[in-house]
């Protein structure tokens, strides 16, 4: 019997041993193009170690894979518009694969492994960012300085005012997802990301056909952005609203309805709110932020103020928000009638109103089918666009064309709601819309000065002269 354990053990631990060294294939591999990166995605039939390193005249990266052999080819690699000219392979060893990857000029090479998820296997992610003056910012950012609260009447101001003190509003679009994240992929392999891209450019365009507004796109191809990443890219862009759009899937597929939402101050205000944004949230390790080989600071993430009082910003966001959400009712169904909550990191921006525009369940085929139609595209950024319009109109940030328009007479000035927020007091609340206490308990009929957070209070027009 002891001899027979001893032997079970002994081929336990030679079958682990195997199995450790085991030589994994990489499978196929893939390539994404941004503008200041170009990712290469090996997929692997199993986990292994690599080392990458650099040489020069002529510059190339080379990335040894331990215990990996190839499996595929690279000929149909698309390398127009990258710094790649060329990628090689040699099989060193039995155990040892080495892959080399000529350039056309030199780059900062990441490379990190990503463990399996529900759309990929094991991969091994290698980033090449671009150098040089005339390259895009790449991913080190330095650390902001911090931003000032914004209100909703007085956003701050982003861009250097023109000489004619008429600046455009400027609206960041974020299409969600990309490259090597799909996000939800609904019936027949229709893909989020697509879809929303496509949603977004249409956005995009309808935005910049209304004088006195731009819009900038976050992601403007099928690329992978960290989340994190995609609100520093809306501030460098100078935005006063960051407005990311998706189309998620739900546990059951009989879930439909477009929804909105804003950052939560506390718990996600639904289990499907908290269920989307726990989703959204995993498309970084998705994608991949993850660590590096050759730089053992991810400065990427260094500055990024994610834990500021944010209460003036999430009232704007709420209040652009529900105009947003009620254009969409009118063009289709709403999952819920008012603005959800839930703590999704691309919201994070202490100093920019942001909101995450659902426009459908891509997992239902009904709405999958119409996300994918021209016409309910254009008709879905169409609501976004006059929602964001009528928020702007009655609250344009100081120096644009739009309060200029306003301070002139030339836009009405119609009453407003604002939903009070933790912190907030019915006097400030005053002060912020610049209209007197008496009036505004009395266009609320409040016989005193108590209000709950959530209150939705109506803010009458405004009697004051454009201020200097």
């Amino acid at each position: 019997m002891r001899l027979r354990a001893l032997l079970i053990g002994l081929f336990v631990l030679f079958g682990a041993s195997a199995q450790a060294f085991a030589t994994s294939e990489v499978r196929s591999v893939r390539l994404w193009r941004a503008p200041d990166n170009t990712r290469l995605v090996f997929d692997l039939s199993g986990p292994v170690q690599h080392n990458v390193f650099t040489l020069s005249a002529p510059d190339r990266i080379v990335i040894d894979v331990s215990g990996g052999r190839l499996a595929t080819s690279f000929d149909q690699l698309s390398l127009s518009n990258t710094p790649i000219t060329s990628v090689r392979s040699a099989q060193r060893s039995a155990n040892e694969l080495r892959v080399v990857i000529d350039l056309s000029r030199a780059v900062s090479p990441k490379s990190f492994s990503l463990a399996p998820n529900q759309q990929y296997g094991h991969r091994l992610v290698l980033d090449l960012f671009d150098q040089g003056a005339d390259a895009a910012p790449g991913p080190s950012v330095a650390a902001p300085t911090p931003p000032r609260p914004v209100t909703p009447s007085q956003p701050p101001s982003k861009l250097p005012v023109l000489p004619s003190d008429k600046r455009d509003i400027i609206i960041a679009i974020d299409a969600g997802h990309g490259g090597e994240d799909p996000g939800a992929i609904g019936p027949k392999g229709v893909r989020e990301k697509n879809v929303v891209l496509q949603i977004s450019r249409e956005l995009q365009r309808q935005i910049n056909a209304e004088k006195g507004f731009r819009a900038e796109l976050v992601r403007t191809g099928d690329y992978f952005i960290p989340l994190r990443r995609r609100t520093e890219i809306a501030r460098k862009q100078g935005a006063d609203l960051f407005v990311s759009i998706h189309a998620d899937a739900a546990p059951r597929a009989a879930a439909f309805g477009a929804s909105v939402f804003a950052l939560s101050d506390g718990g996600a205000t639904s289990e499907t709110a908290r269920w989307l944004a726990d989703s959204e949230n995993r498309s970084d390790l998705i994608g991949g932020a993850g660590n590096v080989t050759l730089d053992d600071k991810d400065r990427m993430l260094a500055g990024v103020l994610l834990d500021l009082s944010m209460t003036a910003t999430l009232s704007s966001s709420l209040n652009v928000g529900q105009k947003v959400l009620g254009n969409m009712g009118r063009i289709t169904p709403l999952h819920k009638r008012r603005v959800e909550q839930a703590g999704f990191m691309v919201l994070k921006s202490p100093d920019i109103p942001s909101i995450l525009v659902e426009t459908g369940f891509i997992s239902n085929p009904n709405e999958a089918s119409k996300l994918q139609t021209k016409a309910h595209q254009q008709a879905l950024a169409r609501a976004v666009q006059s929602g964001v319009k009528q928020f702007f109109e009655q609250n344009p940030p100081p120096g644009t064309y739009i309060a200029w328009m306003r301070d002139s007479g030339k836009i009405a000035q119609g009453p407003r709601e604002h939903r009070v927020t933790s912190g907030e007091s019915l006097a400030l609340i005053a002060q912020r819309y610049q209209v007197s206490l008496a009036v505004l308990r009395s266009a609320n009929n409040l016989r005193s000065d108590v209000i709950k957070v959530g209150q939705i209070l109506i803010v009458p027009a405004t009697t004051l002269a454009a201020q200097p």
